[in-house]
């Protein structure tokens, strides 16, 4: 597979893997199996997957647990990002209680995410979310100290707005944010892209294909399983959902044309707007990452841009990402 560098000279797959789907967020009724999930992990080194995705807060805790057991033969040959930034309590319902990027916190989780991860070094320390009441400036040199003593390789941050980005770089380098991009989330193309540009920092698009709306494959009277998060995302559902479909009936045209699936379609437009994009979609199914795996060969065309844009542009997108609690905690 192609490689691709984010900022400061990462080097990673051009397709990621986003792991949070195997422990966390999703059907908590028929989860997969944790040596199918093994197997799964492993499965996408094989398909070229060089760059793995997973946060503390993903079970919490056993998403982790279970990439440090996976990819524990290829340690040196792929690269795993984690993240801090929440305040976890194992004996609260739920256990995530709030935001914390304290320096005592980010100390903490880098040491306990080296042990789950089985590793030596993290390779890129997330900001998962913006801390109001934490500086950004204190964040970020907490992050440069731990580089400075081998602990983290790379610093990124997670939906932060274009000014926040900016003074955290001026500490320390960040080298990638995450943030969720894709044909029906393109909120951050005003500001956010072009501050990445000029600053060199890469794109790590999370839920590239909608979780799972520009596949195709949910449909109207599609049934989300116990602690599904789509359960309350407003584009989901009712007469936003009906509207949505458009965008997703459009693709499957282009897609139909170009010998490949809506998803694949979808995937390959973030790959094709700019070099230093590496989205990381999930799954839990081996024949969807082989299919994403394989995106990353598609190659778009100006002409094919201009119709998937033309498509995208004709249908205003109804609904939130997010319910409103959590769409205040996004791009600042």
């Amino acid at each position: 597979m192609e490689q691709r560098i984010l900022g400061n000279g990462l080097k990673v797959s051009a397709m990621g893997f986003g792991c949070m789907g195997l422990s966390f967020g999703y059907n908590k009724t028929s989860p997969i199996d944790r040596d199918d999930a093994l197997a799964l992990l492993r499965a996408a080194v094989e398909a070229g997957v060089t760059f793995f995705d997973t946060a503390e807060v993903y079970g919490p805790w056993t998403n982790e647990e279970l990439l440090g057991e996976a990819l524990a033969p290829f340690c040196g040959e792929v690269a795993i990002a984690t993240k801090f930034g929440f305040r976890l309590d194992p004996a609260a319902t739920p256990p995530m209680q709030g935001l914390d990027s304290s320096p005592a916190r980010i100390r903490k989780v880098a040491e306990e995410s080296l042990r789950r991860l089985r590793v030596d070094c993290l390779d890129l320390f997330y900001q998962h979310r913006v801390d109001p009441a934490v500086p950004i400036e204190d964040v970020a040199g907490t992050v440069k100290d731990l580089v400075a003593e081998g602990k983290v390789k790379h610093f990124g941050l997670s939906e932060a707005g274009a000014a926040t980005i900016r003074r955290a770089h001026a500490v320390h380098p960040v080298t990638a944010l995450q943030s969720e991009y894709s044909l029906w989330t393109r909120d951050i193309e005003a500001e956010i892209l072009p501050t990445l540009e000029e600053l060199g920092i890469g794109l790590v698009p999370f839920s590239p294909l909608g979780k799972g709306f520009l596949t195709g494959m949910i449909a109207a009277d599609t049934t989300f399983g116990e602690g599904d998060i789509r359960q309350g995302i407003p584009r989901f559902h009712g007469e936003a959902h009906a509207h949505n479909m458009k965008l997703v009936e459009l693709l499957g045209d282009i897609a139909h044309d170009k010998g490949a699936t809506t998803g694949q379609i979808a995937l390959a437009w973030l790959l094709a707007l700019k070099p230093w994009i590496v989205p990381i979609p999930g799954t839990s199914k081996l024949h969807r990452m082989q299919e994403n795996a394989r995106a990353a060969a598609i190659v778009l065309s100006a002409d094919d841009m201009a119709r998937i844009h033309t498509a995208a542009e004709s249908v205003a997108i109804e609904g939130t990402r997010y319910p409103p609690a959590m769409m205040a905690t996004v791009n600042r």
